[in-house]
């Protein structure tokens, strides 16, 4: 087995145990009292729209590995790409870094499916790169939307604000303009990059943008459980949030939601709301996320693999019960 292997294996391990610590350490800073008593007060009804909006948002993530995988020259199955992108998603978001933590998940799943590891590197940038655009997207319609509400959280002046959001906005215009006219690799001083199609550009900027708009609408409908706000303002603050959480690396966004929460809606009720987002978006996709990959790590082992562990099984069987002391000559 391969140093590389071995590494990859090692922060799956690690990565289901930091998983599994957070979970833990998130849940038992309440009784379970409480958690209900938080669920409880979200009516039954925006509580379904907030699920209904996190399960959109891990769906367009889904189609961010689908649409990587023909860029890598190694198009799937949607449903393939579905089980890798939620499987490594739901833990990497809880983890941080999700570059290493759901990366190495991913190539878990594509490299039983023919993926090399150039290949898989592909598909990472690729996502990367989609997570990049639609936060510059949604972040630049925000700040036009909205520049007072950016400027109290961000403390920058108007102007400023202008040309953060021509930045941002020209950011995805770029991509689609370069796809469509550059064939080939584009490079700048030592980097270079192959860009994809102009269908797969396109489809990068509305998958990005939209997984965004949909983590905001599950957020906003739990805050709009107990007050008046304002969709694209909730949606304009977490976008700002949120890429402070990408650039540190924090594990779920931990300080993020809360700032994002406590600017909109001061007061103990947020609490309630903040903690119910926690649970829809993040733990509930953990939860189900973690005994997902334990069970593809089973059953979705190489025929060789199986080979051996039948193999293996059946000397063992085979293997008299008292023949072990005669085996290394004691009797």
């Amino acid at each position: 087995m391969s140093i590389y292997k071995l590494f990859l294996r090692a922060v799956i391990v690690v990565a289901i145990g930091v998983a599994a610590y957070l979970l833990y350490r998130t849940l038992s800073q309440y009784s379970f009292d409480e958690i209900m008593e938080s669920v409880r007060a979200i009516p039954a009804a925006y509580l379904a729209r907030a699920f209904g909006f996190a399960a959109a948002s891990y769906l367009c993530l889904t189609f961010f590995d689908w649409l990587a995988v023909r860029y890598a020259g190694k198009p799937q199955p949607w449903r393939r790409t579905a089980l890798a992108s939620f499987t490594a998603l739901s833990i990497g978001h809880n983890v941080g870094v999700a570059a290493l933590s759901s990366g190495a998940i991913r190539y878990r799943f594509y490299a039983r499916w023919g993926l090399r590891v150039g290949d898989v590197a592909k598909v990472i940038l690729f996502c990367g790169i989609t997570v990049g655009l639609g936060l510059a997207t949604m972040g630049g319609i925000a700040l036009l939307l909205y520049p007072s509400t950016a400027e109290g959280l961000m403390g920058v002046n108007g102007p400023e604000l202008k040309g953060m959001a021509i930045v941002c906005l020209s950011l995805p215009v770029a991509w689609i303009v370069l796809s469509a006219f550059v064939r080939g690799e584009l490079t700048v001083r030592k980097w270079s990059l192959t860009l994809p199609p102009l269908p797969l550009a396109i489809g990068q900027v509305a998958a990005g943008a939209a997984n965004y708009a949909c983590v905001a609408a599950c957020l906003h409908q739990l805050l709009a459980a107990t007050s008046e706000v304002n969709y694209l303002e909730v949606a304009a603050i977490y976008v700002i949030g949120i890429l402070a959480s990408l650039i540190s690396h924090v594990p779920g966004g931990l300080g993020v939601l809360e700032a994002t929460v406590l600017y909109l809606q001061p007061g103990a009720e947020a609490v309630g709301a903040l903690l119910v987002f926690r649970l829809v978006y993040f733990l509930v996709p953990l939860a189900l996320g973690l005994p997902t990959l334990l069970a593809c790590e089973y059953f979705l082992r190489s025929p060789e693999k199986r080979k051996r562990e039948k193999r293996k099984q059946d000397e063992d069987a085979d293997v008299p019960a008292d023949a072990a002391p005669a085996a290394d000559g004691r009797s």
